[in-house]
């Protein structure tokens, strides 16, 4: 390969990418519009979900919420359940407290500004870049793992998970951005990270950038970056209880500033300690610690697992009959639901498991 000047060689990069995101991408509804709210819901839908499931949540939460004054008009009780199964529901919490930001503080205007962006909740360097170059065709720079990819093998780069690796490769990617056309270039990387230069191929003979690769050029561009060591998921065995009576199921409401799962919709469950056995008497103690109901009959039912990012949860899911009609929760809403209810409320994807495995029974 012959050795470019920098700049020469970066400029390039940048044209080879515009160029071939222009001749052909994939069709997606948020790349029909340059509105800076649906290109944020986007974006904050895609982060660590694939596109074929983000498509029909878009679709859905535009027809509902099209506009970010429809948004922040709504409460957050009709916002959750658009959200149901997503996950990371925290980015559905913090969409909507942002968007009651950019109502009282910008009169309804997504601010193209950095600071003003970056000071929303949930909106970080990546988002805010995002926004701001596909929506307003500032120059700006976005790294996801695509991106991070990509510019690890073009630049045959070692280290991209250490604090100094990562602000190298953020400064790496904002010396590449170009003045013209800044969106359809961030938007060119990552769709190349995400169809040609994937984390198990590299396709460069399709790839624009194969004569300017220097992870190529070494002969094996699945080299960069360096493998991250990845934690194993910590194990976690937990017991649910599905309460019924007459033909009804209670639910209890997590807290909106819970981390995990706030504001969702759930049967009562609890996280056992260490050598704690998932049996009838932890399954009492679950209701004891989330509802004041009454109940009787509490039987082994069901197992199943939950994966999370950081952890695997074991549920052993238990049936009991309420003593009571009264819906009680400790310190949480708390209601009788038929199983044609359950679509309207948001609930987590482990629930959602659960309750499919009840409406088969």
């Amino acid at each position: 390969m012959r050795r470019l000047p920098d700049a020469e060689r970066d400029r390039l990069i940048a044209r080879a990418i515009v160029d071939w995101f222009r001749a052909g991408h994939r069709a997606m509804p948020w790349r029909a519009t340059r509105d800076a709210y649906a290109i944020w819901v986007s974006e904050v839908m895609l982060q660590q979900t694939r596109v074929d499931v983000v498509v029909p949540y878009y679709q859905r939460w535009m027809a509902r919420f099209p506009t970010v004054e429809a948004l922040a008009a709504a409460e957050l009780d009709e916002v959750l359940p658009l959200w149901s199964g997503l996950g990371y529901y925290a980015r559905a919490r913090n969409l909507h407290a942002a968007a009651r930001a950019v109502v009282e503080r910008h009169a309804g205007r997504v601010p193209v500004e950095p600071e003003a962006l970056r000071a929303l909740p949930g909106v970080g360097a990546y988002t805010a870049g995002a926004i701001r170059s596909l929506a307003f065709g500032a120059r700006a720079a976005v790294v996801d793992g695509n991106v991070e990819r990509v510019l690890a093998r073009v630049d045959a780069i070692d280290d991209v998970a250490s604090t100094a690796g990562k602000r190298a490769l953020w400064a790496r990617a904002e010396a590449l951005v170009p003045d013209d056309a800044p969106g359809d270039y961030n938007q060119g990387l990552m769709e190349l990270g995400a169809t040609v230069c994937t984390p198990r191929d590299a396709r460069c003979l399709v790839c624009p950038l194969a004569s300017l690769c220097r992870g190529r050029a070494t002969g094996d561009p699945l080299a960069w970056p360096r493998p991250k060591v990845k934690r194993a998921p910590r194990e976690v065995v937990a017991v649910a209880v599905l309460v019924e009576r007459a033909g009804k199921i209670l639910l209890v409401r997590r807290s909106p500033e819970e981390t995990l799962w706030g504001g969702l919709w759930e049967p009562p469950w609890l996280a056992l300690d260490a050598g704690e056995r998932p049996d009838a008497t932890a399954a009492a103690r679950a209701l004891e610690a989330r509802t004041a109901l009454g109940a009787r009959g509490i039987e082994a039912w069901t197992t199943f697992e939950h994966v999370l990012t950081h952890r695997r949860i074991h549920f052993h899911a238990f049936r009991a009959r309420a003593t009571s009609s009264r819906a009680q929760a400790r310190g949480a809403e708390a209601r009788w639901v038929t199983r044609d209810e359950h679509d309207s409320l948001a609930l987590a994807a482990w629930v959602r498991s659960l309750l499919e495995i009840e409406r088969s029974a």
